[in-house]
């Protein structure tokens, strides 16, 4: 999660590949692996959604797409993309026309063989925003209740020798906004939502790493950097310099101990809103409030001194590796850790555990950036929507599913946990996660309320799809998301739903797709549950 995620998880890996007959492995693709798998398409369906609750109106609309899926592999390169734009023409209610693009993509190119690669990624999704501010990642069709969330970075990264001291340094700027409504329904008497708008993330880091007996008995690393977030809601702006010594000491050709101890210099603030002749903090048109550029910069929050860390690194074979730290960070005590574990080349467990402060927009940057280069995007059967989730080869990675779209900053903690198998023609995966983020504001201006409160929120996302003979296939999958906000009028969340398609061949390229699914959506800000059914039937031309 942001800079202090990406500091630990580089020191880690330095540490794992001190660890004698082991090694880092490379960001790409094998010099002798080359494939390239571009699925270009283009839909054209007819979809029937029932409101089963609280009403019985039933809507028809018609849903013209078009996309590409692409996998590309080469000796200096690799990149993974699932993009798709979808027109939904609606008959009887103009709230259901909308334009959509949505997908995620990452991929890297290598300058220099072995030594720079320049990476980026980038992602674009619907989602639909409560009162509380939590999101749904399966958004019920409406432009006049859907928002859009766009994320993207880039930046170079720097592995190299200088005799034994093994160089590792990247630089990425990450961008990030919310397109939401300008009017979100809160409860009664509640302040208005401060959604969160943009922000611009800069980010630079190097390392120095030696390994057990090249040429000490012990590893030794050092390394640095410096990360900044700057979020135009009130100028809040997030920095943290910090540098840091490790010590890597081998147990066995499996296990090592580490240890680190370093200085780091964290820093919060913002400016208050403007606000009018009776003192009521400005709303502008985009829902948001009109920052004061005249008024002083205020702390949030600000630190600064010692930081420290210890752990162990277990890698007892190529298909499992564990690390596990704790420390102190940020003024209190810190955890983070992973385990990766693939007990045959057709199933795979990922978990990981991860504490950092950030903005909504350094969160998403360093999600994206933490996707392999070879993935297959997860998406509703029924209405094409990215569903946050990518599976690859070591397992699934959720993205998407953002939690809370606040625009306070805030310290995020939480444990990503997920498996996939493989069994003849069918694939399936689970993922379920925890996020809690207690919120960080200045006092004294119109966020200090939010200062001190927590959000929590949980997810699951399940998926399975096979082939039924050599001319038909499946998907079905379900999602259940948690919400639980800490603000005050605030309430719960909750958002689950399952679908399922059916495909089938009918001609050279072309195809016939069926698909059913079934939302429900409650919220404390509304006073009655919201229930779906809706049901596609189209055809589908691959180019």
């Amino acid at each position: 999660m942001r800079s202090t995620r990406i500091l630990n998880s580089a020191m880690a890996a330095l540490a794992l590949a001190a660890i004698p007959g082991q090694a880092l492995a490379d960001d790409g693709a094998p010099e002798s692996a080359r494939h390239v798998d571009v699925s270009p398409y283009i839909e054209v369906s007819q979809v029937w959604l029932a409101e089963l609750s609280p009403g019985d109106d039933v809507l028809t609309y018609t849903q013209v797409a078009t996309g590409v899926d692409a996998i590309l592999t080469g000796r200096n390169s690799g990149a993974s993309v699932s993009l798709r734009y979808e027109r939904n023409i609606s008959y009887d209610n103009k709230s259901l026309d909308s334009d959509t693009v949505s997908g995620i993509a990452r991929g890297y190119l290598s300058l220099v063989p072995r030594k720079v690669t320049l990476e980026a990624g980038a992602l674009a999704s619907r989602t639909q925003i409560d009162g509380s501010g939590g999101t749904s990642s399966n958004p019920l069709p409406s432009r006049d209740s859907e928002s859009r969330i766009y994320s993207a970075y880039a930046g170079p990264n720097l592995h190299t020798r200088l005799d034994d001291i093994e160089v590792n340094a990247l630089g990425r700027v990450g961008y990030t906004r919310v397109e939401s409504p300008n009017a979100i329904v809160t409860a009664p008497g509640a302040a208005p939502l401060d959604v969160f708008d943009d922000s611009v993330t800069y980010q630079g880091e190097v390392h120095f790493a030696t390994k057990p007996y090249e040429p000490l008995p012990v590893g030794i690393a050092v390394g640095g950097g410096v990360y900044q977030e700057d979020i135009s809601n009130l100028d809040q702006r997030v920095r943290d310099v910090h540098w840091r010594s490790d010590v890597t000491i081998p147990i066995s050709p499996t296990l090592a101990v580490v240890g680190g101890v370093g200085y780091e210099n964290v820093e919060i603030s913002s400016r208050d809103a403007v606000l009018d002749a009776n003192g009521i903090p400005v709303i502008g048109s985009n829902g948001r409030y009109v920052t004061d550029k005249s008024a002083p910069r205020r702390i949030a929050f600000e630190t600064d001194g010692l930081i420290w860390d210890a752990g162990v690194i277990w890698r007892p074979s190529r298909r499992t590796a564990l690390e596990a730290h704790i420390g102190r960070r940020y003024d209190s005590t810190t955890y983070y850790g992973s385990f990766a574990w693939a007990p045959s080349a057709s199933s795979s467990v990922n978990i990981s555990a991860y504490d950092g402060v950030t903005g909504f927009g350094g969160l998403l940057t360093t999600s994206l950036a933490g996707l392999p280069t070879e993935f297959t995007a997860a998406r509703n059967a029924l209405t094409g929507d990215f569903s946050g989730c990518v599976s690859g080869q070591t397992g699934a990675n959720c993205v998407g599913v953002f939690g809370s779209v606040r625009s306070s900053t805030f310290r995020g903690r939480g444990v990503q946990a997920s498996y996939t198998r493989k069994v003849g023609r069918y694939a399936g995966a689970i993922a379920a996660g925890y996020d809690r983020r207690k919120y960080i504001a200045a006092a004294g201006t119109v966020l200090a309320a939010a200062n001190g409160v927590v959000d929590e929120s949980y997810y699951i996302a399940t998926s399975l799809t096979g082939e039924l003979g050599p001319n038909a296939s499946f998907t079905v999958g379900s999602y259940v998301n948690w919400f639980e906000s800490g603000f005050a009028n605030g309430g719960d969340v909750t958002a689950m739903g399952t679908s399922a398609s059916y495909s089938r061949t009918i001609g050279p390229r072309l195809s016939a797709r069926a698909a059913l699914s079934l939302d429900y959506l409650d919220s404390d800000i509304s006073a009655e549950d919201i229930k779906t059914a809706s049901a596609l039937l189209g055809l589908r031309y691959d180019f």
